[in-house]
């Protein structure tokens, strides 16, 4: 029975791993519509971000994600484990 149970946490462990793995927004390639859906970023915010992109390129990093009118460090901070720079 032990084994069954273990079976069942390890699977249970590697589909939550595979959903909060899935849920990181790509700052390079991320729409509006997708940023507006993490939690803290309203329509103004995710417009800037995509104006922000389109002037100046490529994240380097979600740091970067600072130097976005209206968009500051605390955000930033608040939104790190939801977003990556992937190309």
């Amino acid at each position: 029975m032990l084994p069954q149970k273990l079976f069942l946490i390890l699977l249970f462990l590697l589909l939550s791993l595979g959903v909060a793995l899935a849920a990181a927004v790509n700052l390079n390639t991320a729409n509006r519509e997708q940023l507006i859906a993490l939690e803290g970023i309203n329509p103004v915010m995710a417009t800037a971000i995509v104006t922000y992109r389109e002037s100046t390129g490529p994240f380097a990093s979600v740091d970067e994600l600072a130097k976005v009118p209206g968009i500051d460090a605390r955000t930033v901070e608040r939104l790190r484990d939801h977003l990556t720079v992937a190309d």
